[in-house]
């Protein structure tokens, strides 16, 4: 089944919800970056609530998220747009410390001690920065927090991520269930409740549920109705004629040592590990329009 995503309300208005399958999503990044099981987890969590935070987005709009809480992963970084595409990595890939209990010891490799930064580019001059500490380091109860501190909303987050014994990635996915500020007691006691008692979301996806059948089993299935779907991809943003930019930026000096020390430059973009690569004539074509201007 292809990675999709869908948007829909639940209680008659009173709460908004996301749901998505990115299983073949986060296997792309694991595929690309070789990532071990722990660091596979942790990145695939924050890639599938990157891109559900996107899907809050409009138009052009793009989201990043970084988290950076001191563990043996360093940092991890992803991007994501109003669209469904999403892209990621972290510093330290090939990082694992040893199952808790069975379960991936996200918190073990993430760290607790730092930051969650959320930046949005909505197309505006300026743009808008939100900043949470570290709860947990599990990820889902870090963007948790981060939506009742910074956006003030009651939310819940479950992402999951289910690694094979081969590294790869048998299946991710994950919700967001958010109260409208009119949402009366009642309804709010019966979805705590129905939260309390579900079983994993890497679980629920395992089994062959849709993101609607788990909005279902979040919120009832009477209490659910879906507004759109999505589909849902790795996709890089990087192309070669951006990072001819990025090589422009280093200025004259820079390039005319590229030239003369190896005849060529290469490029290697972090998010997706594609390679771009400038030949002489190339080089001296970027110099070039660097003097003419």
């Amino acid at each position: 089944m292809p990675d999709y995503l869908v948007r829909g309300l639940g209680f008659n208005g009173n709460v908004r919800a996301f749901a998505v399958n990115t299983t073949e999503t986060v296997g792309e990044a694991q595929r690309r970056h070789q990532t071990w099981p722990a660091a596979t987890a942790a990145l695939g969590r924050l890639m599938t609530g990157g891109v559900m935070f996107g899907a809050m987005l409009k138009g052009e709009d793009r989201v990043t998220l970084k988290i950076e809480a001191g563990g043996p992963i360093g940092y991890l970084l992803v991007d994501s747009d109003a669209k469904g595409n999403v892209r990621g990595y972290v510093a330290n890939p090939q990082t694992h410390v040893d199952s808790k209990g069975g379960k991936l010891d996200v918190k073990g490799v993430v760290g607790t001690d730092g930051m969650l930064s959320v930046v949005k580019d909505q197309g505006m001059r300026d743009y808008f920065t939100g900043q949470t500490p570290i709860v947990s380091g599990e990820i889902a109860e870090d963007l948790t927090y981060y939506f009742v501190v910074s956006e003030q909303v009651p939310s819940s987050v479950g992402l999951g991520v289910l690694v094979d014994t081969d590294n790869s990635v048998l299946a991710a996915g994950g919700f967001i269930i958010q109260l409208m500020p009119d949402t009366d007691d009642e309804t709010i006691t019966l979805i705590e409740k129905r939260l309390a008692n579900i079983e994993p979301v890497s679980s629920m996806i395992k089994r062959g549920l849709t993101p609607e059948g788990i909005l279902e089993e979040v919120l009832g299935a009477d209490n659910v109705q879906i507004l759109e779907k999505m589909p849902v991809q790795f996709k890089c943003t990087c192309s070669k004629e951006k990072f001819a930019e990025g090589l422009i930026g280093l200025g004259e000096e820079e390039i005319r040592q590229m030239i003369d020390t190896d005849g060529q430059a290469e490029a290697e973009c972090h998010f997706c590990h594609e390679k771009y690569h400038y030949n002489k004539e190339e080089l001296e074509a970027l110099l070039n329009e660097l003097e003419s201007n």
